[in-house]
């Protein structure tokens, strides 16, 4: 193996690990709302079209609005579903809409993305 396929490789496989690092469980209902584990506030992004299997919530975007990933082994089950985004990952769908977080949420239960421009909304189960 060269330095640059062995860089290459290592590169890689640290993408993987950075993906898989910060999926999670689906979501639950907590307080009237979706939460992820660590109890932060879920929305979803009204230019995502409900059962495309698209997230439009990409680069810049996600950096402002994480989306809440899921492991590469989960199973879409009842209304819950998976979206593959533009990068490979595996995202979190409830009803057919991605799920997202925001960045400027700091603590558990803060809800300040919801109506965020009139296009990021709190999920209600």
């Amino acid at each position: 193996m060269t330095i640059r396929t062995t860089a290459a490789f290592a590169l890689a496989a640290a993408s993987l690990f950075a993906a898989s690092a910060h999926a999670e469980m689906a979501p639950k209902a907590k307080d009237g709302m979706l939460v992820n584990s660590a109890g932060m506030t879920v929305y979803t992004f009204d230019n995502d079209k409900a059962g495309s299997g698209k997230s439009m919530c990409n680069d810049g975007c996600a950096k402002a609005w994480p989306p809440v990933m899921a492991d590469a082994n989960a199973k879409a089950s009842g209304d819950w579903s998976i979206v593959t985004r533009d990068d490979g990952g595996k995202q979190w769908a409830y009803k057919g809409q991605p799920l997202y977080l925001f960045a400027k949420d700091t603590k558990a239960g803060d809800k300040t993305g919801d109506k965020f421009k009139d296009v990021w909304h709190v999920v209600k189960p």
